[in-house]
């Protein structure tokens, strides 16, 4: 038995509900003997590990009829910050390089959900002040390759594209459902 008293308590209240409810508790799990051999300690632990399973310990487990990830024998120091990462949807995290690289590749979509012409130039000056400054830094990490863009170019082009949008727009009229149809 364990010296916790609050241990022995649990133990204790455990086993009363137990026996109300028509169950017969388990005898105190022990460990092995400090003398015994290596099989005595591995029928130990197997039988433990049964009386765990009985007990239904194991079931609903997260990521039960699963493969297990990273399998490919590649050792990656960072596979908890990965994960973590991964689990919560976090972005705009990590070296520089590697977010201003994802942000030059999405910069389209990105200026497309912005409204007004001086608020996309505000954006496209702040990436690239960003990606001078990326450079500038002597941190180590990946070297910063992502360009700069033409800011000039960059308004035509979501100007472009605004107005073939509206255009879609204007030839497929929204068809309006009135909520009352007389069948």
């Amino acid at each position: 038995m364990s010296d916790d008293p609050r241990q022995s308590a649990e133990r204790y209240r455990l086993d009363r509900e137990l026996r109300e409810s028509g169950l017969e508790p388990e005898p105190a799990a022990t460990g092995p003997e400090r003398g015994s051999t290596a099989a005595e300690r591995a029928a130990y632990v197997e039988t433990s590990i049964q009386q765990a399973i009985r007990r239904g310990e194991f079931d609903d487990l997260p990521g039960a009829g699963k493969p297990l990830p990273d399998l490919d024998g590649a050792h990656d120091p960072d596979w908890w910050i990965r994960r973590k990462i991964e689990a919560e949807q976090l972005t705009g995290l990590g070296p520089p390089a590697l977010t201003l690289r994802v942000e030059y590749a999405e910069r389209a979509e990105r200026m497309d959900a912005i409204a007004r012409e001086p608020d996309v130039r505000e954006a496209l000056h702040d990436f690239n002040r960003r990606v001078i400054e990326a450079r500038r830094q002597l941190q180590g990490g990946p070297p910063v390759v992502t360009p700069t863009v033409d800011v000039e170019a960059e308004v035509a082009a979501w100007a472009e594209r605004r107005r073939a949008r509206e255009e879609a727009a204007a030839v497929a009229p929204v068809v309006r459902r009135r909520w009352f149809r007389r069948s």
